[in-house]
């Protein structure tokens, strides 16, 4: 089953009170903005997670823990699902059974595992990369600069993915081998990128960490250009609403041209308003003084007015705290080949640093790394030691948010500012976002 075949499977939402959805769509609706989230659900919610569990089982697409053996799928995936259907639960289950379905007709998890490197990388230069950092929340900070995906560039990305190997499982799939690695760049998120996040300080850690945010930078790109990436940037909006659900949280729209109103028009119909609703368009006198009011400075890419060093296309860029939990993925090498050597390591600069960072196929699990992928046709497995004392200490010590110039509650006040201002644009052109209204 192909990404076109089940993204209109399942059930359309209803629209519900706003008082039980989350933070993603109306968060200004409740006094908790993080309402839909484990450990912030209202009465309703838990009722709802329980009937969705529940039918669930019933359908066979989901195990719960039993035994000493774990969920097929942890509450915060469940909920993701929930809250993209605004707490129905028989919209919520149409989309996880399609979601499911997709799942086993592709095979995945065999698919990621087995994903060709160098194919994975060539895929992860044109779309959206982690910067290894994360904003005040914890959420994984993504950028995406447009500019480069020029004609020249992409033909030679899609000839790339027609004729090379994208993974040994998948060697006969109908589906097109673009989809195939959009699929493994989305599941590096959640198998990787997320559960890394969830384990580091943040001001909720009762809350696992299952969205990202989003620096779109669209600067020096022309109305021709827009057209010509339309699909290239459809297929994963189309693949996040489907079967990704509620992981995209804000996005950052940056170096918008005057003819901006007519690619929104696109846009806007590849999401939900619940999505639209969280984009923001910053002129570029607002881009700094916005983004350092939801990320530190040394978590903002220099060219946007921070001190990260860190451009599109280099690889993550570890902050200290993650480096502690698993800093030998940036001592292995790009194809894991190298020994992990701990010793100096606290003294590698950066530019060695993200050089060595592995490549490909990459998976968190309770207590380890799981290294995966192949190299030139070889099957790759390697795995590397997860400190433990971090996530301990995650769990049983919530840390305060680190001074920043910007305190919980102002950035927390901007945030509904510009969400509401969002909400009530999410239908017409977009407007440019002052500081004091966000996108």
């Amino acid at each position: 089953m192909s990404l076109e075949d089940t993204t209109n499977t399942a059930k359309q939402p209803p629209q519900l009170d706003k008082q039980e959805t989350n933070q993603s769509t109306a968060s200004a609706g409740t006094s908790d903005p993080l309402s839909g989230h484990l450990n912030h659900l209202s009465e309703k919610q838990v009722e709802a997670l329980e009937a969705f569990k529940q039918q669930c089982v019933e359908r066979n697409i989901y195990t719960p823990a039993k035994d000493g053996q774990a969920a097929s799928h942890d509450d915060s995936t469940l909920l993701r699902f929930l809250r993209a259907r605004r707490f129905d639960v028989n919209g919520a289950l149409g989309q996880f059974q399609a979601t499911e379905d997709w799942r086993r007709d592709n095979e995945i998890n065999k698919l990621y595992e087995n994903f060709d490197v160098d194919s994975y990388e060539e895929a992860r230069k044109v779309y959206p990369q982690w910067t290894g950092r994360r904003d005040r929340r914890g959420i994984p900070i993504y950028v995406y600069t447009i500019k480069d995906l020029n004609s020249k560039n992409m033909t030679a990305y899609s000839s790339s993915a027609a004729t090379t190997a994208t993974s040994a499982t998948h060697t006969s799939s109908k589906v097109p081998a673009r989809l195939l690695r959009l699929f493994a760049l989305y599941e590096n998120m959640v198998r990787f990128v997320l559960p890394l996040s969830s384990r580091l300080s943040r001001p909720h850690p009762e809350v696992p960490i299952v969205n990202t945010t989003n620096i779109v930078d669209i600067t020096g790109v022309g109305l021709k250009q827009f057209w010509n990436l339309k699909g290239h940037m459809q297929d994963a909006s189309t693949l996040a609403t489907a079967h990704y659900p509620e992981t995209l949280d804000r996005i950052f729209i940056i170096g918008a041209p005057v003819f901006f109103p007519t690619v929104w028009g696109w846009i806007k119909r590849w999401f939900d308003p619940g999505t639209t609703s969280k984009i923001f368009i910053l002129t570029a006198a607002e881009v700094q003084k916005t983004l350092s009011s939801f990320m530190d400075e040394e978590n903002i890419p220099k060219r946007y007015g921070g001190k990260l060093d860190w451009d599109f296309g280099d690889m993550p860029n570890l902050d200290e705290e993650a480096r502690a939990l698993v800093g030998s993925v940036e001592r292995v090498g790009p194809y894991a080949d190298q020994p992990e050597d701990s010793e100096g390591a606290a003294t590698q600069d950066v530019a060695t640093r993200k050089a060595n960072f592995v490549k490909g196929p990459v998976v968190i699990h309770d207590d380890k790394i799981d290294i995966y992928g192949s190299v030139k046709g070889e099957t790759r497995r390697k795995t590397l030691p997860l400190s433990a004392s971090l996530n301990e200490k995650q769990n049983t010590e919530p840390t305060e948010q680190e001074s920043s110039g910007t305190s919980d509650a102002t950035t927390a006040e901007l945030s509904k500012d510009l969400e509401k201002a969002a909400l009530s644009r999410s239908e017409n052109e977009p407007q440019t976002a002052s500081v004091t209204a966000h996108v």
